[in-house]
């Protein structure tokens, strides 16, 4: 980790000490290029998002979306639903992420530019009555979801959960005072047409700050299952890393492959502070990054306002693109994401299918004679599988890794919430008639449905009409 730290920063330093001699020929001379600048920092936006596009996506990706959901509803939910996945796996796909837009996530501690810079990306951050608050004190004390909407409106948490068309329903289990605390915002905006942005209320790392009246960590854990991109923001005048960002990295494991650091407010310190926070940054966050390669880190001043004089505008500017490329990837791939995202899911409810079989198999050729009482025989088979040859018996099928197997922990928890009785093992839900069962179905779906859904889309060949099991696009 070390040396890989001394490879991202050495780079940043020898850049540095050049740039820092020719900044100040970048700073803006009059008001007039004052307002130019703000003007093509709006501009850049909307190119290199296309947000002058259509957001329709045509039939291709209309009739793919349709593909995808029939695959869910007949090869992948029945079991999901049998076994109660989602009492085990904390991001299972629900029905409506299938045609939900992408999600972009905006965490940091207080007043490090989340709320300005989404009115930046937004166009709302002049006098628009439609802006998100922003100030040098925390000012964001809720979670804030900002979709698209025809006319600008404010929609209470628990309205947003009640909505069937929308995927919240999950978070009213954290409780009505979290739900005080969740608003939707809509607007009409080109970007709200094609992504989703959720603002997080400040990490405080003062300890009488913390207790917030909900569960906020496992909040955060739910938006970052689902997000597709993650912007973690650091301010250069703050950086300390505290107890509760400490939780946030521990929670971000996992999710490293989405996760970008935005150094902001980085016109706001001379060049040769900039090149010490850059490091130092590194240097905090080594011990919280289980990764071999570092995040990426963007370092720039997200907001409309012209670049301070003597800062180094062109660096800010090509690093600005590069952010703003990473979500237009996001909004162009959303198609594929979400396929890999059901295949991933749906080989998940597999395992989990064939290891609450292998528990109830274990059960039923263990149990006494009918009158015998087996609540203890069922204790100890979830105390100690490994006793009853349970994940022996996973490791038989070839096309499971060792490295995928869940832990007896893991099933322990599972089965206090659920009961024995509330599982059939997977031979009752084969049919009599057709000779189907539904673990065939969902493997069909995993080896062929969905990846030649995947090649249909690449090629532009997706069509509705020919989804059959039988020809094995469905």
């Amino acid at each position: 980790m070390a040396a890989c730290l001394l490879r991202r920063i050495l780079p940043f330093v020898l850049w540095g000490t050049a740039v820092v001699l020719c900044a100040d020929q970048h700073a803006p001379s009059s008001r007039d290029l004052r307002a130019e600048e703000i003007q093509t920092k709006h501009s850049v936006i909307k190119r290199v998002l296309n947000l002058d596009e259509n957001v329709t996506g045509g039939n291709v990706s209309e009739a793919a979306q349709q593909r995808l959901l029939q695959i869910y509803r007949e090869d992948i939910h029945p079991l999901d639903e049998a076994y109660h996945f989602a009492d085990l796996n904390r991001d299972a796909i629900s029905e409506g992420e299938i045609f939900a837009k992408p999600m972009i996530l905006f965490l940091g501690p207080w007043s490090t530019g989340k709320s300005t810079m989404i009115n930046y990306l937004l166009g709302t951050d002049k006098d628009s009555p439609s802006k998100l608050r922003t100030g040098a004190e925390p000012t964001t004390s809720d979670f804030t979801v900002l979709t698209h909407g025809p006319n600008h409106r404010i929609i209470k948490g628990i309205q947003l959960v009640s909505d069937k068309t929308k995927h919240y329903s999950p978070l009213q289990k954290f409780g009505l005072d979290f739900l005080e605390r969740f608003q939707g915002v809509e607007l009409p905006s080109p970007l709200l047409e094609r992504v989703t942005l959720v603002d997080t209320p400040g990490i405080i790392e003062n300890k009488k700050q913390q207790t917030r009246g909900y569960p906020f960590n496992d909040v955060c854990q739910w938006f970052i299952d689902r997000a597709q991109l993650i912007f973690l923001i650091f301010d250069p005048t703050k950086l300390d890393i505290g107890s509760e960002l400490e939780v946030l990295f521990k929670q971000l494991k996992g999710h490293e492959a989405k996760l970008r650091l935005i150094l902001n407010k980085a016109d706001t310190v001379t060049p040769q502070e900039l090149m010490r926070v850059y490091g130092a940054l590194f240097w905090s966050l080594a011990p919280l990054v289980h990764e071999v390669e570092p995040p990426r880190v963007y370092i720039g001043s997200m907001w409309s306002q012209p670049y301070r004089p003597g800062t180094m505008h062109s660096v800010f500017r090509d690093e600005e693109i590069s952010l703003l490329s990473d979500m237009h990837q996001i909004i162009r791939y959303q198609l594929e994401h979400k396929i890999a995202a059901t295949r991933r899911h749906a080989f998940l409810v597999r395992l989990h299918a064939l290891t609450v079989d292998c528990y109830l198999n274990a059960y039923n050729n263990n149990r006494g004679i009918v009158f015998g009482d087996n609540s203890q025989l069922w204790r100890d088979i979830v105390a100690d599988p490994k006793k009853y040859g349970i994940f022996n018996k996973l490791r038989q099928h070839s096309d499971i890794s060792v490295h995928d197997l869940p832990t007896a922990q893991m099933y322990q928890d599972f089965f206090y919430l659920n009961n024995l009785s509330n599982f059939k093992s997977l031979s009752e839900f084969c049919s009599f008639w057709s000779g189907q069962c539904a673990m065939d179905r969902l493997v069909k779906a995993i080896n062929n449905g969905l990846p030649n859904l995947l090649t249909d889309l690449r090629s532009g060949n997706v069509t509705t009409g020919q989804c059959s099991r039988d020809s094995g696009k469905c």
